[in-house]
């Protein structure tokens, strides 16, 4: 479960992301807090997360062209300086008393701005430390390193902002980033798997796209990480809604099922780690158990069983997401990993800008449960449509059968069955 923290570049990257994630989950509170605090709008909080997405949605493949092109570990160096720097910047404005709402508004851009090359760098940078047989080992512990910074970041940003104030959280997470960047600057480069770089040319956006394009294996887990994103992964307005207008329980239950959540989560992320192979039939069962499991908590009576159902929620999406992750990376020439990873992000990421207002608008026309099971319903259907897919251009049939004494359905190749049948 934990062999890739055997390799030591991988280890100082990981114990440096423990730290950094949790002051990263600790801004997000603090800046959330500190937002409403200044305006008394939730409309401004909901300003404030589009400004640190936008980025990635308008720049996300040129950043993808930028990380093919550049040296990851000084890329990372430097994108990890910028956002401490923000951090930074917030926590002096906060501390001396004169921080406006449009300076949080300005620091959640250039976070975004910095993301949009950090995030597939820190992604593809991965593969460099730890080669390709441990990727989907290291990429599982990636997810459950922030789903355990998930669970204690808002939990000691509130205590902080409690009791000390927004601008000393600001000032942990500033800090915080001094862990990754030492850890960057302490890796050993002959341990480092080399990559052939992409060299500087034009046309090379268009390249990238026309390469995904090129590979079913790719758009295809591209196009479910899509539709499973936007329309699946809505819980900010779906949670909410159920812990106010339907079980009349106010924030405590809201918490509790992020928590919960979370806690399935880490637990899909491990399991993850332990499979240490990226295979096409998990991705999909995954992604279909993912949405059934929506469309089972929607008609759930009682908050407690629609609290623990959170878990196997979290468990499923985070198969998903860790699957697609490193299926993506593995399959995507090293030239144009960079160009891969930041077309899968933006897809990834950018699904809620447009999925929140739809399932917000079938919550309020027809109710919270209908827009859950409608997210389901969407997320099953594209998984059981893309293994269809995959399974038509790898000429494999269905098969229907007994396995060892027990019922087996599964699919194998035209001919196998074509064997079978005759025999």
């Amino acid at each position: 479960m934990f062999s890739s923290l055997k390799v030591r570049n991988y280890r100082l990257f990981f114990m440096g992301q423990v730290v950094s994630n949790i002051g990263t989950w600790m801004q997000r509170i603090a800046q959330d807090w500190l937002v409403l605090s200044l305006t008394g709008s939730a409309t401004a909080v909901g300003v404030t997360t589009a400004l640190q997405f936008l980025p990635m949605l308008l720049f996300g493949l040129y950043g993808g062209v930028l990380v093919d092109r550049l040296p990851k570990r000084r890329t990372l160096l430097f994108t990890q300086s910028a956002m401490a720097l923000t951090g930074i910047a917030l926590a002096v404005l906060s501390l001396s008393g004169h921080v406006q709402v449009w300076h949080v508004y300005v620091a959640a851009f250039a976070v975004g701005l910095a993301t949009v090359v950090d995030n597939p760098a820190r992604q593809t940078f991965v593969s460099e430390m730890v080669g390709p047989d441990q990727l989907q080992n290291a990429v599982s512990l990636n997810s459950a390193n922030f789903q355990s910074a998930r669970l204690i970041g808002p939990a000691v940003a509130g205590v902080m902002i409690t009791g000390v104030g927004t601008g000393w959280a600001f000032l942990f997470n500033g800090l915080s980033f001094v862990a990754p960047l030492a850890g960057l600057l302490l890796m050993r480069s002959r341990e480092l798997h080399a990559v052939e770089r992409a060299p500087r040319g034009k046309g090379q956006l268009r390249e990238g796209l026309r390469y995904v394009a090129g590979r079913p294996d790719l758009i295809w887990t591209i196009v479910l990480v899509g539709f499973v994103s936007t329309f699946g992964f809505n819980f900010p307005v779906y949670l909410s809604a159920f812990a106010d207008d339907v079980f009349h329980a106010g924030a405590g239950s809201y918490s509790l099922f992020n928590t919960l959540m979370a806690v399935g989560s880490l637990a899909g992320a491990l399991l993850a780690a332990r499979r240490g192979t990226a295979r096409m039939r998990v991705l999909v069962a995954g992604a279909a158990a993912f949405g059934a499991m929506e469309i089972v908590a929607a008609a759930a009576p009682s908050l407690w069983l629609f609290a623990l159902l959170m878990a196997p929620i979290g468990m499923f999406g985070m198969t998903v997401n860790v699957t697609a992750n490193s299926s993506v990376q593995l399959g995507a020439d090293p030239a144009m990993r960079g160009r891969v990873m930041a077309l899968y992000m933006m897809v990834f990421m950018g699904g809620a800008p447009v999925g929140a207002p739809i399932a917000g608008w079938i919550t309020d026309a027809y109710g919270v449960r209908a827009g859950m099971a409608a997210g389901g319903a969407v997320s099953a259907a594209a998984a059981v449509t893309v293994g269809l897919v995959l399974a038509r251009m790898g000429d494999l049939r269905l098969s229907v059968g007994w396995h060892h004494g027990y019922p087996s359905v599964r699919f194998v190749p035209r001919a196998q069955r074509e064997l079978a049948a005759v025999v």
